[in-house]
C-alpha cells in the first residue's frame, strides 16, 4: 500500500456499503463517493425494472469510478469508494485508478433481503438480490482487502475499517 490509499467498501445490494462508507470516510477524514449515484439512467431504469446488469453496462460505470479515484490519486487525496465490485474483472478496473483496499461487507441471504425489503426510495428491488449473490466472487487471497461479518452496527464496521486502514498507513510511512 502507498501512503495514498483507496478504501472500497463492496458487497451486494443491502450490505450497508453506503452507511459503513461514509462513516468511514468521516473517521478518516477522506473524500467520499457513492458509485450508485454515478449509474448511467439506463442502468438505473434497467434495475428498476428488475433487470440486472450485464457486464457490458456496468463497464462505463466502472470507468467513471476508476477515472475517479485517478483523480483523487493524482491529486494525492485518500478516499473512500462505494461499489458492488461483484467481479474480480470489476476490481481490477477499479485498482487501475490507484492503491486500493476492499472491504467486502459479507452479509447472509436471509439478513440481506429483510434489509431490501425495508429500505425506501432505492432503484435496487429485492428481487436482483439472487443475480447479484450469483455474480459475487469472493476477495481473492491475492487481492487487497479483506472481508467483514457485516451483521454488527454501522459504527462498530465503520471502527474496524478505519482501525485497519490507520493499521495498515502506519505500516507504509
Amino acid at each position: 500500500m502507498s501512503d495514498v490509499q483507496h478504501v472500497v467498501v463492496m458487497g451486494v445490494s443491502g450490505s450497508g456499503k453506503t452507511t459503513v462508507a461514509q462513516l468511514v470516510a468521516e473517521r478518516l477524514h477522506r473524500q467520499f463517493l457513492e458509485a450508485d449515484d454515478q449509474h448511467p439512467a439506463a442502468n438505473v431504469a434497467k434495475m428498476a425494472a428488475g433487470e440486472p446488469l450485464t457486464d457490458q453496462d456496468r463497464a462505463p460505470w466502472l470507468a467513471t469510478l476508476r477515472d475517479w479515484l485517478a483523480e483523487q490519486t493524482r491529486a494525492g487525496r485518500p478516499s473512500v469508494l462505494t461499489c458492488s465490485a461483484l467481479k474480480v474483472a470489476y476490481r481490477d478496473v477499479l485498482r487501475a485508478g490507484g492503491p486500493v483496499l476492499f472491504v467486502h461487507l459479507d452479509v447472509t441471504p436471509d439478513v440481506l433481503a429483510q434489509r431490501m425489503g425495508q429500505r425506501v426510495g432505492h432503484f435496487m428491488p429485492p428481487a436482483l438480490l439472487g443475480s447479484q449473490l450469483a455474480a459475487l466472487e469472493p476477495l481473492l487471497p491475492t487481492e487487497p482487502g479483506f472481508t467483514l461479518d457485516a451483521t454488527g452496527t454501522a459504527q462498530s464496521l465503520a471502527a474496524q475499517i478505519a482501525d485497519r486502514v490507520r493499521a495498515l498507513s502506519d505500516t507504509t510511512m
